[in-house]
């Protein structure tokens, strides 16, 4: 990695270790933010060198990232080997992000939780305060849900109009108290 330029170096290095705090392998989340910032789409051995990785590293990350969505495989003419090129717009990524991240994480945790409320309902004793707080938390799943997919289906226009109005919309519907 000492060939890349520091900015480049710096931020690969970051996104890396943000990547383990998401839950994501670093190794991946490097492959990603070189990707990102290459102006070319990359071929593996490209990657391989820059990065100092293991091929085989390199080949599990970049299906992995395009099983996510956010890394395409690309082919240039006149050169047989697969390249990769990154999403460049970072509204368009962080939607397929959050979106393969509700696909992952949150869409089976509904389910569960929806089928322990139908386990819940069987069971006559005891079960009252678990059940209600499984109410709850489905409530939450759903409604956090429903907003996503309002929010999925906006144009970047629109949705950076609407992150911009934070607290004027805060204010506007009178929803600066507690437990509002």
């Amino acid at each position: 990695m000492t060939d890349l330029p520091p900015i480049t170096r710096k931020f690969i290095l970051h996104w890396g270790e943000m990547g383990v705090r998401w839950g994501i392998n670093r190794t991946m989340a490097q492959i990603h933010a070189l990707l990102y910032l290459s102006e070319r789409p990359l071929n593996a051995e490209e990657i391989c060198e820059a990065l100092e990785l293991a091929r085989s590293n390199v080949s599990v990350s970049l299906r992995e990232l395009q099983g996510w969505g956010i890394v395409k495989l690309v082919h240039l003419s006149g050169d047989r080997r697969d390249h990769f090129e990154s999403m460049k717009d970072v509204f368009e990524m962080f939607r397929v992000i959050a979106n393969e991240r509700r696909r992952r994480e949150v869409d089976p945790t509904l389910k569960l939780i929806e089928d322990c409320l139908e386990d819940a309902g069987k069971e006559k004793k005891g079960e009252e305060y678990v059940r209600a707080r499984l109410t709850s938390m489905k409530e939450f799943f759903e409604l956090a849900t429903t907003f996503a997919n309002q929010l999925e289906r906006l144009p970047t226009g629109s949705l950076v109009k609407v992150a911009r109005m934070g607290d004027k919309a805060v204010k506007l519907l009178g929803l600066g108290g507690q437990g509002s």
